[in-house]
């Protein structure tokens, strides 16, 4: 999954970059800058969306395992026969359950930045067309969009790699199901 997402969030880069070109003249294509900029933001929505409840499922079910180990209540669901001494399961879980949440903190943020920025821009691209803004204003923002997407970007490439990783091991460690989250 994550090696999916990392391509979306590829081809969202690369949507915005060819976008912003054609806005500059930079590249030249049979339409404009703005006939490109409604799919690839609405892209953008889905790309980070995706990416967004990605990590948040993530979080999510280190947090159901840690909950269900630490309690000792329905090991059942983790274990064919329950061991008697959690201890290392619990703290290795506990472990997962803080890099999945450092993973969430780091990214987030910048998802939600990247979203506002961006419909920002969007509507102020749609007011310079209709000369209610100047083009110096949507430009500033459209500026702002692109430095936190690709900050965003980065982290999110970063995170969804070790996101990826804390999943093998918790799933190798309750010898869990890929097909699982």
């Amino acid at each position: 999954m994550a090696y999916l997402l990392r391509t979306l969030i590829i081809l969202m880069v690369v949507s915005i970059i060819l976008t912003a070109l054609l806005a500059l003249g930079l590249v030249h294509m049979q339409f404009s800058h703005i006939q490109l900029a409604i799919p690839a933001f609405i892209y953008t929505i889905f790309a980070q969306a995706f990416v967004m409840f990605y990590f948040i499922g993530v979080a999510r079910l280190t947090n159901n395992v840690y909950a269900i180990v630490s309690s000792g209540t329905n090991l059942n669901e983790l274990f064919d026969e329950p061991p008697s001494d959690l201890t290392p399961y619990i703290e290795k879980t506990k472990k997962f359950v803080e890099e999945a949440d450092r993973s969430k903190r780091q990214t987030i943020p910048w998802t939600i930045l990247m979203l506002i920025l961006g419909m920002i821009a969007f509507l102020l691209g749609g007011a310079h067309d209709t000369g209610l803004v100047q083009k110096t204003t949507h430009s500033g923002v459209v500026l702002g969009f692109f430095v936190a997407m690709m900050i965003g970007f980065f982290r999110q490439w970063y995170y969804l790699g070790k996101s990826h990783i804390l999943l093998r091991k918790l799933k190798g460690l309750y010898m869990m199901n890929d097909a699982q989250m």
